[in-house]
C-alpha cells in the first residue's frame, strides 16, 4: 500500500513539475543610469529597454512564440538579447530559427544579438556553422568574443558578445577588442561565471542564463554545484552585482533533460535603462501604490519573482 501512496506522489509531483514550464514569469528590471565619464549625459537620455531570452532548448519548451509577441506587442522594445543554449539537437535548428524570427517580429529598433551556449556547441562543427549562419540570414548578430557599436538616439551602446565560459570559450580580451570608452557597455553571455574574472574589463550590465534558475530547485538545487563559484555564492537567478557591477541571470525559458521544473519557472526579462527621472514620471503616473514596486533596494539582495520591478543604478 505504501508503494502505492508513493507512487502516486510521485506522479503528482510531475505533473505539478511539467505544468510550471508552461507558467512564464514576465519580470521588468529598471535600471537607472547616473552621468560618469563615459556616460557625461546619461541623466537626461531616452530609455534603452531590452528584451532578454535565454536557454530556448527547442527540445524541451513549452512557451510558444507567438504568445511573447502577443504579450510584448504594445511595448517599445529597442533590442532583443538571446544568451545562448537555443537547441542540442541539429534537426532542430529549422524549428530554433523559425522561433527566433517569430519574436523577432517585435522589431527591435537596434535589432536582434545573439550569443553561443554549452549546448550549442554539442553540435558537430558543420552543423554549428549551419545554425549561426541561419541566424544572420534572418537578421540576427551572431558575437562570438566579438563587439559591436550601435548609436541609439545619440548615445553609443557597445554589445559585447562573450562566448561560452563553461566550454572555455571565453575570450574576454577578444571580446572587448577596440570597445571605445564613451559610452554605455552591455555584455551578452551565457554562463555568468565569466563576471568573476572580469574585474579588468569595465561594463555597465551584463545578461545571461545557464542555470535555470535550478529547474528542480527543491528542496535547493545541489546540482548547481558543479557549474562554477557563483551557485555557491547564492547567486542563481535574478539581479546581482560583482565587484559593483550589476548583472542579470536569466532562468530560460526551456528545460533540459526533463521537461520539468520545481520551484523555477521559465522567465522572460524586460531590461530598462534610463534615468531616474523617467522612472520617477513613470511611477507617478500609476500612482502611489505602484509606486512603491520600484523603490531602490541592494542589487546584490534582489529575487527574481513573477511580474518583479527592480531599480538599481549604472553609474
Amino acid at each position: 500500500m505504501t508503494w502505492i501512496f508513493f507512487s502516486f506522489l510521485v506522479v503528482v509531483l510531475f505533473a505539478r513539475a511539467y505544468r510550471n514550464t508552461f507558467h512564464v514569469n514576465a519580470t521588468q528590471v529598471n535600471l537607472e543610469l547616473t552621468p560618469s565619464d563615459r556616460l557625461p549625459h546619461a541623466d537626461r537620455h531616452a530609455p534603452l529597454s531590452i528584451l532578454h531570452l535565454s536557454d530556448l532548448h527547442m527540445e524541451n519548451l513549452s512557451i510558444k512564440a507567438e504568445n511573447i509577441v502577443r504579450d510584448y506587442a504594445e511595448q517599445p522594445i529597442d533590442l532583443i538579447a538571446i544568451t545562448g543554449d537555443l537547441l542540442d539537437r541539429h534537426k532542430n535548428i529549422p524549428k530554433a530559427v523559425r522561433y527566433v524570427e517569430t519574436v523577432m517580429s517585435l522589431q527591435p529598433k537596434l535589432g536582434t544579438f545573439v550569443v553561443l551556449g554549452n549546448h550549442d556547441y554539442l553540435l558537430p562543427l558543420p552543423k554549428l556553422a549551419q545554425l549561426t549562419t541561419e541566424l544572420k540570414r534572418i537578421g540576427c548578430k551572431v558575437l562570438v568574443n566579438e563587439n559591436m557599436t550601435v548609436d541609439f538616439e545619440g548615445m553609443p551602446l557597445h554589445i559585447i558578445g562573450v562566448d561560452d565560459y563553461a566550454t572555455r570559450r571565453s575570450d574576454l580580451r577578444k571580446a572587448f577588442h577596440g570597445v571605445p570608452e564613451e559610452g554605455l557597455r552591455l555584455v551578452l553571455t551565457h554562463d555568468p561565471n565569466v563576471v568573476l574574472e572580469m574585474e579588468n574589463y569595465p561594463y555597465d550590465y551584463l545578461l545571461s542564463g545557464h542555470f535555470h534558475g535550478g529547474q528542480i530547485h527543491w528542496p535547493k538545487p545541489f546540482h548547481l554545484v558543479k557549474m562554477g563559484r557563483l551557485p555557491r555564492l547564492s547567486m542563481v537567478k535574478g539581479l546581482h552585482e560583482y565587484h559593483g557591477r550589476p548583472f542579470y541571470i536569466s532562468e530560460g525559458l526551456g528545460q533540459t533533460g526533463l521537461n520539468i521544473r520545481l520551484r523555477s519557472r521559465p522567465e522572460i526579462t524586460m531590461h530598462t535603462l534610463a534615468p531616474a527621472a523617467h522612472f520617477a514620471l513613470a511611477h507617478s503616473h500609476r500612482g502611489s501604490s505602484a509606486a512603491a514596486e520600484g523603490t531602490a533596494v541592494p542589487v546584490h539582495a534582489l529575487p527574481t519573482a513573477e511580474s518583479a520591478t527592480c531599480t538599481v543604478a549604472i553609474d
